[in-house]
């Protein structure tokens, strides 16, 4: 351990960070990988001048990668189910069947609502965008919608249900964190999500209406054209869509994650092996890794369908390593809580509080590119205040979800940007102006900080019983360390 660094030097860090980056990104146009490698040594540095130990720092970025390492195999399995989906038919046959439902005057809409609830049904935005999300890419562009809005529509539903289903880890994090139960933390999400959610699809029936007022004629030429090529070059058939079926279910029953997109990934496969006659040999020594290759002559499909694989995660995996390394310095050298402890002092009212607390959790996400931090760290450190102003655990455990689930997706480098962006093919700072849903939430939470409408606050004999579990826990903690 090191002693307190200073404010002004922490503050320089984190410009130096946002420097770089804006500078690789916006005027080099290059990756941000080494761009957080450089901030990463600077932040050392910095923390080393102050007397922290490379080792002790080195601990800390050791542990943030090991934080990491559930998602990022989670994000190597995706590659591989994407590969062996598109192999098998299955992609192909959630596209082909999608264009008999979907038209353009309804389709951002209808993409948003049906990930909302597959992604409720899941507790998992990650599963609803590697499964029907890449579907709906496919299906937005043979319906000539840009693919921007396509992925916006898709990341609103599926992060709607990441918030709103108790089988989500953020849910059940963010009330953990904040001292607030499930169910109550849930009900009191509906005052945000739900106009944050209706805006978003009144948005998305309105930009779809105006879009499909263009050359409809054109759109459905392309779905026609679409169809005949997926009939020609692969079996189509409803059976095909058992595997993404069995997939969400297998989720929705509480199966862990990693087994069910694994399961996913060998239902594709044998899919390959009886329906489009690839052999197990290709699917498992070139197709898991490399990815599938389309060859259909049709250069739109074989753009769309050409995709997946191990290698294809490569890029946002070494991205997420990279973040965690600034991450970790940032962690163990208190340089976050150095700064949040300084603008608490600047929360004199209930909306500056709510404020501050979704400040905190959009910067988290930013420097720590993570949204687990994003929700832990703020949710520790401004417990006791909204518990000091009689305010109820669960507006706090809702203001972390507010800004930390739903913004995750939305920054490029977090293991969520990464992720979203390898899966449906489309860079976070592309889709994030049209992600409705993740834009307005936040601004949702803040009116209600503002106003105190749904702000619910303890009663005399609830804070009292707060102020005492309180005590109890320190002295626990006291006696652990003495």
């Amino acid at each position: 351990m090191g002693r307190r660094i200073p404010l002004w030097q922490v503050l320089i860090v984190i410009a130096f960070m946002v420097a770089s980056l804006m500078y690789t990104i916006v005027i080099v146009k290059g990756y941000m990988h080494c761009a957080l490698i450089f901030s990463g040594a600077f932040a050392a540095i910095v923390a080393v001048l102050n007397g922290y130990k490379w080792s002790y720092l080195e601990k800390g970025i050791i542990r943030n990668i090991n934080s990491s390492m559930q998602a990022l195999l989670i994000l190597l399995t995706v590659g591989m189910l994407i590969g062996t989906w598109i192999a098998g038919g299955v992609i192909q046959a959630m596209i082909y069947y999608g264009l008999m439902i979907l038209k353009p005057s309804i389709f951002l809409p209808a993409v948003c609502v049906i990930c909302s609830i597959v992604s409720l049904a899941t507790g998992s935005a990650w599963t609803t965008a590697g499964t029907v999300g890449i579907a709906f890419i496919g299906i937005g562009s043979a319906l000539n919608v840009p693919i921007a809005m396509t992925g916006g529509a898709i990341i609103s539903g599926a992060y709607f249900g990441d918030k709103m289903s108790p089988l989500s880890d953020t849910t059940n994090l963010a009330p953990a964190m904040a001292g607030a139960t499930l169910f109550d933390h849930v009900r009191h999400m509906v005052y945000t999500v739900a106009p944050s959610w209706v805006g978003a699809v009144i948005i998305y029936a309105f930009i779809g209406a105006k879009h499909s007022s263009g050359d409809a004629g054109a759109s459905m030429k392309s779905v026609v054209e679409l169809q005949t090529v997926l009939k020609e070059n692969f079996y189509i058939s409803p059976v095909l869509l058992i595997p993404a079926v069995c997939v969400i279910l297998l989720i929705v029953f509480k199966v862990p994650a990693m087994p069910g997109l694994y399961a996913g990934v060998w239902l594709g496969a044998i899919c390959a092996m009886i329906w489009q006659g690839d052999n197990f040999g290709n699917l498992l020594g070139n197709i898991m890794y490399s990815g599938y290759t389309s060859e259909t002559g049709n250069e739109f499909v074989d753009s769309l369908l050409t995709r997946g694989g191990l290698s294809a995660m490569f890029y946002s995996a070494v991205l997420v390593l990279c973040a965690m390394v600034i991450a970790g310095i940032l962690d163990v050298a208190d340089m976050l809580n150095i700064v949040c402890e300084k603008v608490l002092r600047f929360a004199k009212s209930r909306g500056s509080l709510v404020f501050i607390t979704l400040v905190t959790c959009i910067l988290c996400n930013i420097l720590c590119a993570d949204q687990y931090v994003s929700i832990v760290l703020p949710g520790r450190m401004y417990k006791e205040e909204f518990e000091n102003r009689h305010l109820k655990n669960k507006n706090l455990s809702r203001c972390l979800e507010d800004a930390g689930t739903v913004t995750s997706a939305l920054i490029p480098w977090t293991t969520c940007g990464a992720y979203m962006s390898s899966t449906l093919g489309i860079s976070a700072a592309v889709y994030a102006p049209y992600a409705f849903m993740n834009l307005i939430n936040p601004f949702v939470s803040l009116f209600y900080g503002i106003t105190g409408i749904t702000m619910e606050r303890m009663s005399d004999e609830e804070y009292e019983e707060c102020m005492r579990r309180r005590e109890a826990e320190k002295k626990v903690l006291a006696d652990k360390l003495a």
